[in-house]
């Protein structure tokens, strides 16, 4: 951390960069923003970006301050905008209500935005300080960041399995590879992503609701299967539940036209959507997940199975692995990696930046997948 700040300036920006994380899986396609204001070292004001077309973090902390804010200091974890979306700039706020100095985590890659929220506080007198805690700032956005610089979803692979590397035993059966306490952890985890992706024999295997359950204020991300021939039945539990939120089928030529039919009778369009791509079998993945983007869903939680999975990291689509090992031994049965198919052991793929958690008497292993050192792999193009 650059010597010009204090540990006050840390902490405070520390607290910014939680309240950030409170709308985690919320403000797609915007960014997570926190914003703390504080006045002659007492904090006067915070506040987060809680949703896309609401409020920035800047705006409800200002609120919060009143008249407070005039000659104070603004920890903010991105940098302010400065154009007209579907807010109005955070900038001429924070001029406006004569803050003395505005701290800032990161710049915005956002071109709209990127180095011009910077120079309009600084054209209006502000002093503006950039790069306090901005890896942290980074690595809670990494989802936004991807998705505006690729214009790609941030994708995270979680995978529950035996200590022998088994997702279920040789008939199928999977339930329960984890412990109470690892599920519990998997719906927090549904809670923070955008979209929940699985391939059709997930469904037709396990049947799932892919919902959030047993937290609180949780909500359900966009569920999305992945299935070329549209064997997905009708009466599938993911199609049926009660959930707010939609669900996407990706298919392609290869879906039958009388059961296609039937399925835009059976559901509403806002709560079944189907996306056909003119390939004969294979649904695209680079494309899939480029239209998702477009959608402004900016992270996909992908669970399965093992046939996509391999297909997704051989197309170079998944950004990190979490794979979450329970101490059972299940012998003969599913790999998590069945779709991934190399033919030397120079060719696999290099996991790095591995975090190691202990998860009710699970563990499980989170890491990037660094395709710079991983020989002979595919890619999206």
């Amino acid at each position: 951390m650059p010597d010009r700040f204090t540990a006050e300036d840390k902490n405070y920006m520390e607290r910014a960069l939680n309240l950030a994380l409170l709308a985690a899986g919320r403000t797609s396609p915007n960014p997570l923003v926190g914003c703390v204001i504080v006045r002659d070292g007492q904090i006067v004001g915070e506040g987060c970006h809680r949703k896309a077309g609401t409020p920035h973090a800047e705006v409800h902390a200002l609120n919060a301050a009143g008249s407070s804010a005039e000659g104070a200091d603004v920890y903010v974890t991105l940098e302010p905008c400065s154009h007209y979306g579907r807010t109005p700039p955070c900038t001429d706020a924070l001029i406006a209500a004569g803050v003395k100095k505005v701290i800032v985590a990161m710049t915005d890659p956002n071109p709209l935005v990127s180095g011009q929220g910077v120079k309009k506080l600084q054209d209006a007198g502000i002093l503006v300080e950039t790069g306090l805690l901005a890896e942290k700032a980074r690595k809670i956005n990494e989802p936004f960041l991807k998705a505006i610089i690729t214009k790609m979803p941030f994708v995270l692979y979680k995978a529950a399995m035996t200590l022998d590397g088994r997702t279920a035993v040789e008939s199928g059966d999977s339930k329960w590879i984890t412990s109470e306490e690892a599920r519990h952890f998997v719906h927090g985890l549904r809670n923070t992503f955008d979209v929940i992706m699985v391939g059709s024999q997930t469904v037709l295997q396990d049947n799932p609701l892919l919902t959030c359950r047993n937290i609180e204020n949780g909500r359900d991300p966009v569920r999305l299967i992945v299935d070329g021939s549209l064997s997905v039945p009708l009466n599938a539990q993911i199609l049926r539940n009660e959930s707010a939120s939609r669900c996407i089928i990706a298919t392609t030529k290869a879906a039958d036209e009388n059961k296609l039919l039937r399925m835009r009778e059976t559901f509403a369009a806002d709560k079944v959507e189907i996306w056909q791509y003119d390939t004969s079998r294979q649904v695209p993945l680079p494309d899939l997940l480029r239209d998702i983007a477009a959608r402004g869903l900016n992270s996909i939680l992908l669970e399965g199975g093992g046939t996509l999975a391999g297909k997704m990291l051989e197309s170079r689509l998944i950004d990190q692995i979490m794979f979450m090992l329970a101490p059972k031994l299940a012998g003969s049965g599913f790999s998590p990696l069945s779709g991934l198919h190399l033919a030397s052991m120079s060719e696999a793929v290099t996991v790095s930046q591995l975090v190691v958690c202990e998860l009710g008497g699970n563990y499980s292993f989170t890491g990037t997948v660094d395709y710079n050192h991983t020989n002979k792999m595919g890619s999206d193009k």
